[in-house]
């Protein structure tokens, strides 16, 4: 008995040997999702200017620059501007001063300059230009000094 299982055994195994392993696949799904969003990059701060009647402080005047913003969306999101709430005003600045930011966009979405929100239905790139003027009503004049404003680009 102990010879015939010696025997079986070692035909079992030359027989397992003999036949080649059978081959499997199996299928690895991978699954990502990103939800509605987008990147803002200042690229360049903005400059203003004075109008030569002294009522106007602008980025629009001449030598005056937009400040720009790259980018970057997935769609399904809104650009907007904030209302002003940062300045720095010179000592000798008493009057009121009225700010309206404005912004436009070239690249994927072609924007035209506005102060309102804009939706952005597709992915793709821009490159925003913002601008920013504070004007004096009646017969107020902006002082000499240095004058800052900070405007808030969302995106949301």
């Amino acid at each position: 008995m102990t010879s015939f299982r010696a025997v079986f055994g070692a035909a079992l195994l030359v027989a397992c040997i003999e036949q080649s392993a059978l081959a499997t696949t199996q299928n690895v799904i991978f699954n990502g999702t990103i939800t509605a969003t987008c990147t803002l990059v200042v690229a360049t701060n903005g400059t203003m200017t004075v109008s030569p009647d002294l009522q106007s402080l602008s980025s629009h005047n001449s030598g005056g620059l937009a400040g720009t913003v790259t980018l970057t969306t997935t769609g399904g999101v809104s650009l907007s501007v904030d209302p002003v709430t940062i300045t720095t005003v010179p000592a000798a600045d008493t009057t009121s001063t009225t700010w309206t930011p404005t912004y436009s966009a070239a690249g994927t979405h072609s924007i035209a300059e506005t102060g309102s929100a804009t939706s952005l239905g597709t992915p793709g790139a821009d490159l925003v230009s913002v601008n920013l003027a504070g004007t004096k009503g009646g017969s107020n004049r902006f002082a000499s000094g240095n004058y800052q404003a900070t405007v808030t680009v969302r995106c949301e």
